[in-house]
């Protein structure tokens, strides 16, 4: 069987997890990301500059921003059916008690570093401003800004994201194929020991007579080498080289924010439903959901307009998928989770970072010996 290109290789040319023949279940979409669900778009902006002794608000910088718009910039103001779940709240995802109220949202989502996350969520405002002054000139808003820390790499206390920044990310958000690995909110990340960051996978769900979308994102940043798993085998024990520097005595500072996007029509309490299986597509690469571990999910659902912007004194309707159908698409949650976190793991490379702080890359010789 012919696997198409955008499967193997991210834009750049960086292997992606099929690359390297490590078999997934399902099936993924033309692009086998995010934004394979229509409508979604994708951008980053990357920080990477300096080397040595941390210098605080000089460097060494390793860090960047992530933003996901769910709907084309002239539906911006539509609200988006969506649903919550924090697995172990030790972290932050803005905008989580309205939808944990009532069941939607509106906006871009940004991922970032722990001490930018404040940054990303106002200057998101600001954009909207600029691009859809109609929406919010006489309202308020709400954004999703979600963030894991980098403080191992960057000079996380120097402040490098500026609202100019999120700015990029958000003029250079696309469709299709997107980059993995070392870019955006994801490039001072680390995932069991290795070299992490941004992440993302989908899937194609059938149901009766039609074809619904599923797409995930992370930004992966959790775990410990021991219990890394790769389709069911703990491969971690194995791969006690290259080593992080202070790997025997570094205390686990990660967490992992995962987006899911699909076009299935499903209510709140269902989308909240699908982001409760988050942690089982975590779990299957090794994730233990950690003390210090900030593990927080969105699941949204593009479908349902009319019924996201119902008019007062008319009733309401939308589309679900009924409850009792739903379990092909918890299948695909925790297949796309898991290949994303993969995916953010093997589009990667060595980083050396702050006060000469290294982080390997998971070593593609090994994967392929192991799976070709």
């Amino acid at each position: 069987m012919t696997i198409s290109a955008p499967h193997l290789l991210t834009p750049s040319g960086k292997p992606r997890a099929r690359r390297f023949a490590i078999p997934f279940d399902g099936e993924a979409g033309p692009h086998n990301a995010i934004t394979d669900v229509p409508g979604v778009a994708v951008g980053y902006k990357t920080l990477i500059s300096g080397d040595g002794e941390l210098n605080v608000g000089q460097g060494p910088v390793r860090t960047g921003v992530t933003a996901i718009i769910p709907r084309p910039v002239d539906k911006l103001d539509i609200p988006l059916f969506a649903g919550m779940f924090s697995q172990n709240g030790n972290g932050e995802l803005t905008g989580s008690h309205i939808i944990e109220e009532i069941g939607a949202f509106n906006f871009p989502i940004t991922i970032t570093n722990t001490h930018s996350c404040g940054v990303t969520r106002d200057a998101t405002l600001r954009w909207i401003h600029n691009v859809r002054p109609d929406v919010i000139d006489t309202a308020w808003g709400l954004p999703v800004a979600g963030e894991t820390y980098d403080g191992f790499l960057n000079d996380i206390n120097g402040h490098h994201v500026t609202a100019e920044h999120v700015f990029e990310a958000l003029e250079n958000a696309v469709e299709g194929p997107i980059e993995e690995g070392s870019v955006g909110g994801g490039t001072g990340m680390i995932t069991c020991n290795f070299k992490a960051g941004s992440g993302t996978s989908s899937r194609i769900v059938r149901w009766q007579d039609q074809s619904f979308t599923l797409g995930a994102f992370v930004q992966s940043n959790f775990g410990q080498r021991r219990n890394l798993t790769i389709r069911g085998n703990r491969v971690g024990p194995d791969l006690v080289e290259p080593k992080l520097i202070e790997q025997s005595t570094r205390a686990e500072k990660g967490s992992i924010i995962a987006i899911i996007a699909t076009d299935a029509p499903f209510l709140p309490h269902q989308l909240k439903r699908l982001a409760r299986r988050i942690p089982l597509g975590i779990a299957m690469t090794g994730g233990y959901g950690y003390h210090s571990s900030g593990d927080i999910f969105l699941a949204f659902s593009t479908a349902n307009a009319i019924g996201a912007t119902a008019e007062s004194g008319r009733l309401a309707t939308a589309d679900f998928i009924p409850d009792v159908d739903i379990d092909p698409f918890f299948d695909a949650i925790v297949q796309t989770v898991e290949e994303a976190i993969l995916n953010s793991l093997v589009a990667n490379e060595d980083m050396t970072g702050r006060d000469g702080n290294f982080v390997p890359a998971l070593p593609k010789s090994w994967l392929e010996e192991h799976y070709g």
